[in-house]
């Protein structure tokens, strides 16, 4: 698989999330994921609902998945910057 079929995999499970899977060798993947579907998740449920969305591919075509998963509203806290200090 390539992270271009990973991220479609994704995006037909949570179709309102912003989704960038990068990978060196199409077998270790880290997908970066935005959307509202991971409002009120922990951590771990929201991995779960990735790893629903690949199903059986888990474990064999990808053999590691590094995932960060956010809501817009954290993404945005994240991403927040102040201005330079002149």
């Amino acid at each position: 698989m390539n992270p271009q079929q990973i991220a479609d995999l994704i995006r037909c499970s949570i179709p309102d999330a912003q989704v960038d899977v990068q990978s060196q060798d199409n077998t270790h993947f880290a997908a970066l994921l935005i959307g509202a579907a991971f409002e009120g998740l922990r951590p771990l449920a929201r991995h779960q609902l990735v790893y629903r969305a690949l199903g059986e591919r888990m474990g064999r075509e990808i053999h590691a998945l590094s995932i960060e998963a956010y809501t817009p509203q954290e993404w945005a806290a994240r991403t927040v910057r102040t201005p330079e200090r002149g």
